[in-house]
């Protein structure tokens, strides 16, 4: 499956319409694949053979964060696994604690994070502790990205199909979307216009891309996923999709 789409010239007012209309008729279509079969022996066989070498890495990980950062050397928030069900997602910590800290994470936050914060982020170690997450069934390898409540609650259609898949450390919408999120939220300078510009280009292409992921979700495309999400780790390239025929 091969994914097009210019998101630079996207019309922002084509995304932002308030009850996301077009997404509705997609959610409350009947397209959807079913969830792959062994999909949660396989999450919880890799999950376990990954903590035995990667319980090292957590480990030194945690030692550090306690020596430059102090406690508390996880950061747990709500998420919601499914509508009207939360969990609470487990990540290193990486930037400096502050009250009431919510929404989107904006250029008007990037000054709370740390030296070793930015290097947890870069490499996606801050989300190793997530393993956990999966053993406890709150979570897969790949799936949409565990949202906040007040998206769920905000977009309940959308979300009461796109949450038909557990959510993901990886998925298909953080492949392919993730560093232009991160481009477009680092211009935004205050909480306002981060939300701002999270709910009207960011949220919507985004679950547009998890409904896509709905109807062709299967094992080989959850392998590509992961392999792929390796490659950008470690390579650093950027997952953007790019048109045919363009550099």
């Amino acid at each position: 499956m091969t994914i097009h789409h210019d998101w630079d010239k996207t019309s922002s007012a084509r995304l932002a319409a308030p009850k996301m209309a077009w997404f509705v008729v997609d959610a409350n279509s009947s397209l959807a694949n079913p969830a792959p079969r062994g999909k949660r022996l396989f999450d919880i066989i890799l999950a376990l053979i990954l903590l035995i070498p990667l319980s090292i890495v957590m480990g030194v990980v945690a030692i550090l964060l306690l020596i430059q950062q102090g406690r508390p050397i996880f950061y747990s928030a709500e998420r919601m696994r499914a509508p009207g069900r939360s969990f609470t997602q487990l990540k290193f910590r990486t930037m400096i604690g502050e009250d009431e800290d919510s929404g989107a994470t904006g250029a008007h936050k990037h000054w709370r994070i740390t030296p070793l914060g930015h290097f947890l982020r870069r490499t996606r170690i801050d989300e190793l502790p997530q393993l956990f997450n999966i053993l406890a069934g709150d979570m897969s390898f790949v799936g949409p990205r565990p949202p906040l409540r007040e998206y769920v609650e905000r977009f309940p259609a959308v979300y009461s199909q796109v949450l038909k898949s557990r959510p993901g450390v990886t998925g298909l919408a953080t492949l392919i979307y993730h560093r232009h999120e991160d481009r477009i939220l680092a211009r935004c300078k205050s909480a306002e216009a981060t939300e701002r510009a999270y709910y009207r280009r960011c949220l919507p292409a985004k679950l547009k891309i998890d409904l896509i992921y709905q109807r062709h979700r299967d094992i080989r495309l959850d392998l590509w996923i992961m392999w792929n999400t390796l490659k950008i780790v470690f390579t650093s390239k950027d997952e953007r999709p790019r048109r045919r025929g363009r550099p």
